[in-house]
């Protein structure tokens, strides 16, 4: 019998958690839950005797590894996993893996969400303009950037996506024109939203000069990792585009700033809302109960990221 452990200072749904037990259960395992816990120390000794975990957006970094000496495998109920320290990870034979796809609608309908808020002036009682016949750009065409394609479509919006690990070919197949660049999509399209991972090379890699290239009432929308974004350049684009807009879900270092000097084109998210439904939250949390009891009892590891 395994134990699996259940690590969240940002609690499942009790209706995810009754799922997840089902599951660990119903396979012979124990399930274990440490939720809302205020203090590392409550992690690290919580892991010292499980051999999987689950986790949300906890932070697992080498000294959790340190002390879970008989894990074996770690699943990020989430798509991103950039609070795992994956080197670690590997340095104490432990799998990683994600959970692609279980929130990406809940993500790509908050995408509209704050773009219909955006459009209509942040609905100050001015009038504003409507999506349909926009031209948006999607930028990487992964789970969450098909979710897009497929809503802007019911729309009517033009739309368009790159991206470099996706074949042209896919994106066309869907029915959205693919672009041969990020540069190309920036310069084409009014309003860009953004679904790429922080990495090194996409890390500040939207900068002034790719926002600057936009069209006239320029909108970016940004669901995916703060880090991809030049803070530096968007304050410079603030400053010297009145017709520019960015709404995001993950609030950059100088939001206070933003938020005060642009209160009618500048829109952050109190928190990070984009898999927070009780859909997503269900959904991802059953994923990752059963890659881990596939991977203890048949070794798959389909979705390792380490």
């Amino acid at each position: 019998m395994a134990k699996v452990l259940v690590a969240t200072d940002k609690p499942f749904a009790a209706v995810a958690v009754k799922g997840i037990r089902e599951v660990v259960e119903g396979a012979g395992d124990e399930l274990v839950l440490l939720e809302k816990y205020t203090e590392k120390q409550q992690l690290l000794d919580a892991v010292k005797d499980v051999e999987a975990m689950i986790v949300r957006s906890d932070i697992i970094d080498a000294e959790v590894f340190d002390a879970a000496k008989k894990l074996k495998i770690v699943v990020r109920a989430g798509a991103g996993y950039d609070n795992i320290d994956l080197a670690a990870a590997t340095a104490h034979k432990v799998c990683v893996m994600n959970t692609p796809g279980q929130n990406s609608n809940a993500v790509a309908e908050l995408v509209f969400g704050m773009l219909v808020y955006a459009v209509r002036n942040f609905y100050n009682g001015a009038s504003g303009t409507e999506l349909k016949g926009k031209k948006l750009g999607i930028l990487a065409y992964g789970n969450v950037g098909r979710n897009v394609g497929r809503i802007a479509k019911g729309f009517g919006m033009d739309i368009c996506a790159y991206d470099a690990h996706c074949h042209a070919q896919v994106i066309e197949n869907d029915g959205i024109r693919a672009v041969a660049s990020t540069a190309d999509l920036f310069k084409e399209c009014q309003i860009v939203s953004l679904h790429i991972p922080a990495t090194a090379e996409t890390k500040n890699s939207i900068n002034f000069e790719l926002m600057n290239s936009m069209p006239k009432g320029a909108i970016i929308v940004n669901t995916a990792r703060k880090e991809v974004i030049d803070e530096a350049g968007l304050a410079k684009m603030f400053e010297e585009r009145p017709d520019f807009k960015y709404m995001t879900d993950i609030k950059p270092a100088i939001d206070a700033e933003l938020a005060a000097k642009y209160p009618e084109r500048y829109f952050g998210t109190p928190k990070k809302m984009g898999a927070q439904t009780a859909e997503a939250n269900i959904n991802a949390g059953i994923a990752a109960a059963r890659q881990i009891e596939d991977f203890l009892c048949t070794g798959n590891q389909k979705f390792r990221v380490n």
